[in-house]
């Protein structure tokens, strides 16, 4: 059964609210007002991640050549749901596409770093700071900044894989837990303590319990450890790589 138009208009707005954060910018993209703002902000940043029109264009499901043609002044302004493929497409809100058109350093997507690990993970380190407060760095080249944070390597414990300054970005779960496709690779990962980790995450001897794997050939290994929650490490970005903001 189809759905009635106040289910339609919900599922509207739920799908609307993903790829605009206020209501005025939403309403203002309806009315054609900030057309000019959109592409300046996509061509920033397609340039920033060097993103090609026609792969875009077909992961936006659109023509081959309308994001190409958008660039070039030969085509209208997007309407607001082609505007949200292409923000699902970049996978950002329509606003922080807006947002790189204006403003210093504009066309620039970064990254909070959310705390620190290294020497043994004496201390907490994460949640250090409010969220979307903490030091922010520019995002890599090809690494979406949705959802994504980073941690920042402090000491030589993890040599020689990771070193002093180097940051690892990672996708932190929406709910506590170890998801299946974070055993058996490197990962981001805090115990029931509260104290974070950067370990090689496998299976333990009973459900619940993992044994993490120092990085360090030389330092100990943790057995049958109960852990909050596991994050596999999606790019490794080395200290002389890094662009503080």
């Amino acid at each position: 059964m189809a759905p009635d138009n106040g289910e339609t208009s919900r599922f509207a707005q739920q799908e609307t609210s993903r790829y605009f954060r206020s209501a005025s910018q939403c309403n203002l993209f309806r009315m054609g007002e900030i057309g000019d703002d959109f592409i300046t902000g996509l061509e920033r940043i397609m340039d920033a991640r060097g993103l090609r029109a026609a792969p875009l264009s077909e992961a936006a499901g659109l023509s081959k050549s309308f994001i190409r043609d958008l660039r070039r002044g030969k085509a209208a302004s997007p309407k607001l749901d082609t505007a949200m493929k292409i923000a699902r497409a970049l996978d950002m809100s329509v606003e922080e596409i807006l947002a790189a058109a204006n403003g210093p350093g504009a066309g620039r997507l970064t990254i909070a770093i959310a705390g620190k690990v290294g020497a043994g993970a004496k201390v907490p380190v994460f949640d250090a700071y409010e969220k979307g407060d903490g030091p922010q760095v520019e995002c890599p080249p090809g690494l979406s900044p949705h959802g994504v944070v980073a941690v920042e390597i402090v000491g030589d414990s993890m040599e020689p894989v990771y070193s002093a300054g180097d940051l690892l970005f990672y996708s932190r779960p929406a709910h506590e837990g170890v998801p299946s496709e974070a055993v058996g690779r490197r990962c981001v990962c805090e115990c029931e303590r509260g104290l974070g980790w950067v370990k090689l995450v496998k299976l333990g001897s009973e459900p619940g319990y993992f044994h993490l794997i120092a990085l360090n050939p030389d330092a100990e290994n943790q057995h049958d450890v109960r852990l909050k929650w596991a994050a596999p490490v999606r790019l490794h970005w080395p200290a002389d790589l890094v662009k503080r903001v």
